[in-house]
């Protein structure tokens, strides 16, 4: 276990079964911290013994919220400090709230929430109780795009720079059955799959004030997004067959390229400790806000309710094969 400069904090994660658990469960691992209590409805969560085997779990919304309200009132060295929240995406404001009402910050899987007007909520909240709600939004931590950022703002103002993104991550027919596979609850591709990329080009070139969709289905999304200081051509898929064929020889299952005026940027690897740096940094009052959210959260709004249109001569590049 890595020793952190700080006292270690009192942890609880919602949603300890799901794909995103084992990331937090090791973010909280490395930074010299404690799991005291985990929450979810199905009961396959053996990964809690790889890392806090000791930690009181539940299967009930219902009794996890009276331990953590028991824990609080008994003000024992045990009560909790941050909840770690990986549910599904419909749910995030709801368990925020119920970290918030037990004396808890929060640390939130992304979307942090999938309509707009739920972060004005979660943010008058967050004023009445003193409690801090953060989010992940790895990629600003991704050393290629850190590095990428430091360019740009480096670089002399210029026209609107051409940028493609393309993000295709294998997903089997279970993901249109879960969950996932429902906009009202996931928020569609643009959310699950998306929201980091959204968020990363806001962040790299400046605020959203267009947006044009051309594809938009249960498995890919497609469009352009006009920034600031940039026109993004941007593809969304969960279908194996939009890998580039290199990748797949080389047993990949995802692909990600951001490609600036033809100079590709591919950031495909590099992902496996950035929860980690996500928690270090939040834990030393440098982590994401609702502010900080907010940007991609209404840009995917917006994209998600556009009508689609006929691509130009413009479009990305997989719509023009």
């Amino acid at each position: 276990m890595t020793t952190e400069n700080q006292l270690a904090k009192n942890f609880a994660l919602i949603g300890a079964g799901g794909y995103i658990a084992p990331r937090h469960l090791k973010a909280i691992y490395d930074t010299g911290n404690r799991l005291i209590v985990a929450l979810d409805l199905n009961d396959s969560v053996g990964i809690l013994d790889r890392y806090f085997p000791d930690a009181s779990f539940f299967t009930e919304p219902e009794r996890f919220d009276r331990f953590l309200s028991k824990l609080k009132r008994a003000n024992t060295a045990d009560r909790i400090d941050c909840v770690s929240i990986c549910s599904p995406n419909y749910l995030h404001d709801a368990h925020i709230r119920m970290a918030l009402r037990n004396g808890a910050d929060a640390i939130c899987e992304k979307p942090v929430v999938i309509n707009p007007w739920n972060v004005d909520e979660l943010a008058e909240i967050e004023h009445e109780t003193g409690k801090r709600i953060n989010t992940v939004l790895q990629l600003r931590f991704h050393e290629p795009l850190v590095k990428l950022k430091q360019k740009l703002a480096s670089a002399p103002a210029r026209e609107k720079v051409d940028v493609e993104l393309t993000y295709v991550t294998r997903r089997g027919r279970w993901y249109d059955i879960s969950w996932k596979g429902s906009e009202e609850k996931s928020g569609g591709v643009a959310m699950n799959i998306g929201i980091h990329f959204f968020d990363l080009c806001i962040w790299l070139f400046g605020a959203a004030e267009h947006h044009e969709v051309h594809l938009h289905d249960t498995r890919h999304m497609a469009g352009i997004m006009e920034l600031e200081r940039a026109r993004v051509r941007w593809y969304l898929s969960i279908d194996a067959a939009d890998i580039p064929k290199p990748q797949l020889a080389l047993g990949k299952s995802a692909f990600r390229s951001l490609t600036i005026d033809g100079e590709e940027i591919e950031f495909s690897e590099g992902f496996a400790d950035l929860h980690t740096v996500v928690y270090r940094e939040t834990l030393a009052g440098r982590g994401f806000t609702l502010a900080d959210a907010r940007p991609s959260i209404e840009a995917v709004y917006q994209i998600r309710h556009s009508e689609v249109v006929h691509p130009r001569e413009n479009a990305h590049t997989y719509l023009r094969r």
